[in-house]
């Protein structure tokens, strides 16, 4: 049975497909083109539109790229692509004693993964047929009995190795966060790969709205889009090109909002206003390796930021840093971080000792809940002032610092990660602002670059030598100043 056969048999796919009727149509074409099955000519125009070839390649595709506008079916079309492959093919042949193999569903979170895995459970509990293949049934993973297991996981290169991979789905690609790799998609991608080596035409699906111009999506789209040649079958198409029945007038309503947005969200059109705000090869560059933490000096003056979180869900972060003088940089020298959840008044107080450890009485920090920031370190001798500069100034600010190798960072691969994934945007009215992609943090950043632009300004505070105020009270330094015991510092 191929996977049309299984969308027209009433016992399997069809009831779901016959709600939708003819706007599932752009689907069928997709499902036939990546398992080698014939096309209609109606299909095939669809083909061509979508994919920029001019016919499909024999034999089908064992990887593909869905670049597709939101609400277009793409997380229900992976579903019934993996519930196909996980009943309707034998992979035991190819498995060890005691192996399984694993359907695969990779999302930002396990959260989004569950969106996919619910349409899966759906699809497998509708048919009497399929549901009887399942062993065991969990909150995230489902057993069958031909040796294939059902699987969520997260965009971690980390938790997807070690598994025999059949099939995986990865789902809303081009918004994966930036916290374990220096290029995540790319990092979590050469982690599947070798699970997948053993078995023959494993099947790798990849498909998102589409973001920024960079990352995997677009240089998949990039590189394959429009080419007979190429290996990967690279699907683009708007969401009324897939899902007909969705309200055009929403789509008119977002585009007079924001065309930017609603262009890459409905028109499956890669943003133009969004770049990088700093390159990898920067950071880098001003990175001193191997060095975690830089203890305090004494007679060093140093300078502290903060950015504070209520617990729940950001984290709370704090940097220390100092200027040198001699080499006219910035250095970071400590980075502390506390991860949600966890009780702000213990952070102020592990905060507050480790700037007193560094000699710092007053610290810089943003407009977050007003007092209730500001009091706690208060109450614990340290004076919090209010930056007067917003994150996006901050950024902007500090950027020269970085490019120009005027500052000296920490080897910290969490603050690498957010200042590379940090996002410059430019609003309708021409106004950039830089900060976090969706899903992802900038609280280490945050603070740590708060605290290297406060150290490279130069702005030191006003020493007053014993020797000043002693000419200050007794006059110019004399004999006499002598006799009364008055010495130079």
């Amino acid at each position: 049975m191929n996977i049309l056969e299984a969308i027209a048999d009433p016992k399997l796919f069809e009831p779901h497909f016959r709600r939708g009727g003819a706007s599932w149509s752009a689907w069928k074409a997709f499902l036939a083109a990546m398992f080698g099955l014939p096309l209609s000519e109606a299909e095939g125009e669809i083909f061509r539109a979508c994919t920029g070839r001019a016919a499909p390649r024999e034999g089908g595709f064992n990887e593909a790229w869905l670049v597709c506008g939101r609400r277009a079916g793409k997380s229900f079309v992976l579903a019934v692509i993996a519930v196909f492959l996980a009943c309707f093919h034998d992979y035991r042949r190819f498995l060890g004693p005691g192996e399984r193999g694993t359907v695969m569903v990779i999302a930002t979170d396990r959260k989004q993964a569950r969106v996919i895995f619910r349409y899966i459970r759906g699809l497998m509990r509708a048919s009497e047929m399929l549901w009887m293949l399942v062993e065991r049934e969990l909150s995230d993973q489902l057993d069958l009995d031909n040796g294939v297991t059902i699987e969520v996981q997260t965009a971690s290169y980390k938790a997807t190795r070690g598994y025999t991979i059949v099939a995986a789905l990865c789902d809303e690609i081009a918004f994966w966060p930036t916290e374990d790799a220096s290029d995540p998609d790319y990092a979590v991608l050469d982690a599947l790969r070798p699970g997948m080596g053993t078995i023959p035409n494993a099947m790798l699906l990849c498909a998102s709205s589409p973001y920024a111009q960079r990352g995997a999506l677009y240089d998949a789209f990039r590189k394959w889009h429009g080419r007979g040649d190429a290996p990967a079958l690279v699907w683009r198409a708007e969401t009324r090109a897939m899902n007909s029945t969705f309200p055009q007038r929403t789509i008119d309503e977002a585009m007079e909002r924001d065309l930017a947005s609603a262009s890459a969200e409905y028109l499956a059109i890669f943003r133009q206003d969004i770049e990088a705000w700093v390159s990898r090869e920067a950071v880098e560059a001003c990175t001193a390796r191997g060095v975690f933490e830089r203890g305090p000096v004494t007679g060093q003056h140093y300078l502290g930021f903060v950015d504070p979180s209520g617990g729940a869900s950001d984290s709370m972060t704090m940097s220390v840093a100092h200027q040198d003088r001699a080499e006219k940089r910035a250095v970071l020298d400590c980075v502390r971080e506390r991860r949600a959840p966890f009780s702000p008044a213990e952070v102020v107080e592990e905060f507050a000792g480790v700037f007193r450890t560094y000699g710092i009485r007053r610290i810089v920090g943003d407009r977050y809940a007003g007092e209730f920031s500001r009091e706690p370190f208060r109450l614990r001798g340290i004076d919090y002032q209010v930056s007067d500069k917003p994150k996006t100034d901050i950024y902007r600010d500090v950027l020269p610092v970085i490019n120009s190798k005027r500052c000296e960072l920490l080897d910290l691969p969490r603050l690498a990660a957010q200042l590379c994934g940090l996002e410059r945007r430019t609003a309708r009215g021409g106004r950039d602002s830089i900060d976090h992609p969706p899903g992802g943090r900038d609280d280490v950043a945050n603070s740590a670059m708060g605290a290297v632009l406060l150290a490279s300004s130069g702005r030191q505070p006003l020493v007053i030598s014993k020797e000043a105020l002693q000419r200050a009270k007794f006059g110019p330094y004399t004999a006499r100043n002598r006799a009364w015991g008055l010495r130079a510092v």
